[in-house]
């Protein structure tokens, strides 16, 4: 058996300006500590002069003298952070469809997601018993006759007793505010139901039927102030033809939704993606 496979295993997230030897100065500092890397990938977006790269290493180490040290060889304003691997911890926002959410928790049954989900939160109560069969707490939080500051003020409230490190909106029909945005930057995963930037908003289906399409897709992304408009992390989309009606392209639509929303958790619970202002980095 291989000895290094049973050290610790870290990821390594560093994005900078690009300079020249910067890889050469990264690995340099891994070799000193006696680290050893696994995998590496790194990319540097050129019209921004942008350098990524996700690295994971295994070994025991200081991390604080590591995180020093690379610091001391990169340019300054780099952002470093070294991350174990673990499951993140996440809420799950519902409306009343079922699919996502259903995906979700069947995948994290089988320890497909790399999460933990502390909660489910709906403002209905129709997914509450699909939720209890899997023994996670569902918190039944209506927005009937509050207003919107009110509703999150009580989301909020569920929320702090957990502390999520992100929001999965599986589903959920609502649209967000500013204030409670700003608290989960970049935390938020949302899936729409439609292959942005087409069809944006209420009825993708209906709009998407109304111009005679020939696909179908969906989109995960990160929520931000503009509806829809987040930097997106997956996409993909279906076939469609002229005898397809409103309702079975929401049917044929909701098995994309699963499959993109889970491909989008993968990928950020385990650490590939950079946001680069309103695009992403995807190290898959």
């Amino acid at each position: 058996m291989n000895p290094l496979n049973n050290l610790s295993s870290t990821i390594l997230l560093i994005d900078c300006d690009d300079e020249k030897g910067l890889i050469h100065k990264i690995t340099g500092v891994l070799y000193k500590n006696e680290l050893n890397i696994i995998s590496n990938s790194e990319f540097v977006e050129k019209t921004l002069n942008h350098f990524y790269m996700r690295t994971e290493i295994a070994g025991d180490f200081d991390r604080q003298k590591v995180f020093n040290e690379l610091k001391d060889v990169l340019p300054k304003g780099t952002t470093i952070r070294l991350t174990s691997k673990r499951k993140k911890d996440i809420i799950i926002m519902v409306t009343k469809e079922q699919h996502c959410l259903g995906d979700i928790l069947m995948r994290n049954h089988f320890n497909e997601l790399n999460a933990n989900i502390s909660a489910v939160i709906g403002n209905h109560d129709t997914l509450q018993d699909l939720t209890s069969k899997f023994n996670i707490p569902f918190y039944h939080v209506t927005h009937i006759d509050k207003s919107k500051e009110e509703h999150e003020a009580e989301i909020l409230k569920v929320m702090e007793q957990y502390k999520p490190e992100f929001l999965v909106l599986a589903k959920y029909m609502r649209i967000l505010s500013p204030s409670f945005i700003s608290r989960f930057e970049n935390r938020i995963i949302n899936i729409h139901h439609s292959f942005l930037p087409a069809f944006k908003g209420a009825s993708p289906y209906r709009q998407a039927f109304e111009r005679g399409v020939k696909i179908i897709g969906a989109t995960a992304h990160f929520v931000n102030d503009s509806l829809d408009e987040g930097p997106i992390i997956a996409q993909s989309v279906i076939p469609v033809a002229h005898s397809h009606s409103p309702s079975s392209m929401a049917l044929a639509g909701a098995d994309v939704e699963k499959i993109v929303l889970a491909k989008s958790l993968k990928l950020v619970f385990e650490e590939r993606v950079f946001v680069s202002r309103n695009k992403t980095i995807i190290f898959d």
